[in-house]
């Protein structure tokens, strides 16, 4: 392969951005070309500067958010101090992925692509914005623009005389090759690289802490549609520490069902031991593989078997296919033509992995273990903010129904709510406690620490998580200006922490604000009792405190909660509280909402 020419850097969050920036490799590895693939924040940036041809592939998070493998490089690249010259020996092109629903649509790849060029870079090509609203998804825009982009690229860099490219129908080579051992070893045990307890390092993504679960406990009613668990860790010895604000990350296992299934599809033996070997020098290998490795716990722990497969799946099962029919449809999967037939195989039901490797059963039986880990993603930690001055969290358990007859399951919450700490670990040979791989990382949230500063929250159902370790912490520092805004279904079904909120108000700790969306108020007319109350109804009702906070008593105010379109509707409540109760007219009211989140009185932690 070719010396690298090009560099491609990605900011993803779900997982889809890297998956485009390592089809960007494939693609170049197809036309001879040599390219590294690359997170944003495990590249030296400062290198940058000597990089004559960089992709930056980026998803927008939240509300504009970069996401959380970028934002060290976000801060780094819009320094003050950096000089208009700095990039001026570099060509780029950005790539942005987003969700058109959202009022920041795309909004770091075009802020990013902004400031490359005020560095000094130069834009092969408009910013593409692909678009997860299109019917086809992102491939929309994503599709014509990589054709434009190879043109471009090309003429920068030819590839070498006399090598033809590599056809889409020859699979490239694996990353890695994959070695069956046909005797156990003598010495050494497989697992994780843990953190140790009483480690002075904190835990980390490379060596997470195994942290006991105490409890896991139902807190929604029996009635109720959503299993929700507030769930308990003892982290003790740890060397963990975390404030108010802070997420803790936890990294899922598959069930010993879905393990069981793909191992029969491929025709796996779980218990078979192996090696694994880089087939490029500059490859690294996976760290959370231990080496040697047995297949159940390449499969159990670090293959994403349940995702939902995108398209570069069925391009490289395509290649691996000895079966003319299931080829033929794999092929058809992966064209550009078929991806309106693939959303509505894959995307709207949300087959996962496994059952599409069972719908497919020649090809699975015929894939080479070497080329495992190119098919399939690795399982990506789950964040949760930490709902307590112990770390406990907030989990709803997420399943639902589609067309297909087994129902959907998120991984990592049905992953914890199935786990009894009372049982103990099924997996540990001494029966101990039931551990949970964890650490913790700093939060988008940050509360003020000047002692007298009032805080107003807006944490609708598991978005109140965040607010109760905060209201603890300001409670335990004689901090009492708490004021909460939630929201939930049902008083008597979902009202988390009403006992705790109640005893609270008694103290004269906390101004409390429930908005229940679905119980109807008795001394309406019935014709208005079917509208429902959300937290911004709640905040208009209450503008006049809100003004006052903000206005007079530099109140900070905070927003947690689902990303799609709650944070608008709050947002638009606040503007109409400044025109109504501070005078505003409507461009004043937005600048000053404007100005709120500029410096940072204005806060939001989303989730889709």
């Amino acid at each position: 392969m070719a010396a690298a020419q090009l560099l491609v850097l990605f900011g993803s969050q779900t997982g889809t951005a890297q998956d485009v920036s390592e089809r960007l490799g494939r693609e170049a590895r197809r036309r001879r070309l040599g390219c590294r693939v690359q997170g944003l924040d495990s590249y030296p940036v400062a290198n940058l500067i000597h990089e004559p041809l960089v992709i930056f592939v980026c998803a927008t998070t939240g509300q504009g958010d970069p996401p959380d493998n970028m934002k060290n490089f976000w801060r780094f690249i819009f320094r003050k101090n950096l000089p208009s010259t700095a990039l001026c020996q570099m060509d780029f092109a950005v790539l942005g992925l987003g969700d058109s629903s959202y009022a920041k649509f795309n909004f770091v790849a075009k802020k990013l692509h902004r400031r490359l060029l005020q560095l000094g870079g130069s834009a092969l090509l408009p910013v593409c914005l692909g678009d997860d609203q299109h019917e086809l998804g992102p491939d929309a825009a994503v599709d014509p623009w990589l054709r434009d982009l190879w043109g471009k690229v090309l003429g920068l860099c030819p590839p070498p005389p006399g090598l033809a490219a590599i056809p889409p129908g020859v699979p490239l080579p694996s990353k890695f090759s994959l070695r069956f051992l046909h005797e156990v070893p003598s010495a050494g045990s497989e697992g994780q690289q843990v953190a140790h307890p009483d480690s002075r390092e904190p835990p980390s993504e490379l060596q997470p802490f195994l942290a006991p679960m105490i409890s896991n406990q139902r807190v929604t009613g029996p009635s109720h549609f959503q299993d929700v668990r507030l769930i308990e860790f003892d982290i003790s010895g740890s060397a963990i520490s975390f404030a108010a604000g802070d997420v803790v990350l936890i990294q899922p296992s598959n069930s010993a069902a879905h393990v069981q299934q793909f191992c029969q599809a491929l025709g796996l033996d779980p218990d078979q031991l192996f090696t694994l070997q880089p087939r490029e020098p500059d490859a690294l290998l996976p760290t959370r593989l231990p080496q040697p490795c047995s297949v159940r716990h390449l499969v159990s722990q670090y293959l994403d078997i349940t995702s939902v497969p995108r398209r570069s799946f069925f391009e490289l099962l395509a290649c691996l296919s000895p079966h003319e029919l299931e080829q033929e449809k794999l092929l058809e999967f992966s064209s550009a033509q078929g991806q309106e037939e693939l959303f509505e195989y894959c995307n709207r039901p949300r087959r996962t992995i496994v059952e599409v490797l069972c719908d497919f059963p020649h090809t699975a039986a015929a894939i080479p273990p070497d080329y495992l880990l190119d098919l399939i993603p690795a399982i990506r930690p789950r964040a949760f903010s930490i709902a307590s001055s112990m770390l406990q969290i907030l989990v709803a358990v997420v399943q639902f129904q589609t067309r297909l007859k087994e129902p959907r399951r998120g991984l990592c919450s049905s992953w914890l709510a199935s786990l009894d700490p009372g049982q103990g670990d099924p997996c540990s040979r001494g029966g101990g406690p039931v551990r949970v791989p964890l650490w913790v990382r700093p939060g988008s949230l940050a509360f003020p620490e000047m002692p007298d500063v009032p805080v107003i929250m807006v944490g609708p159902g598991t978005g109140v998580a965040p607010f109760r370790a905060a209201i603890q912490e300001r409670v335990a520092q004689d901090r009492t200006r708490n004021v909460l805004f939630f929201g939930c279904r049902w008083r008597d079904q979902d009202f988390y922490w009403e006992a705790e909120w109640q005893e609270l108000e008694k103290r004269g700790c906390l101004t409390l604000v429930p908005a229940f969306s679905r119980e109807q108020v008795p001394t309406l007319p019935s014709a208005l009792q079917e509208q429902k109350v959300y937290v911004q109804h709640r905040l208009r009702e209450r503008g006049q405190l809100v003004w006052e906070l903000l206005d007079r008593q530099g109140a900070h105010f905070y927003l947690a909660g689902n990303a799609k379109s709650m944070p608008a509707d709050v947002s638009e409540a606040l503007v109409s509280i400044f025109q109504e109760e501070g005078g505003l007219c409507s461009s004043d009211a937005a600048a000053y909402l404007a100005r709120l989140q500029r410096t940072r009185r204005f806060q939001t932690e989303t989730w889709a």
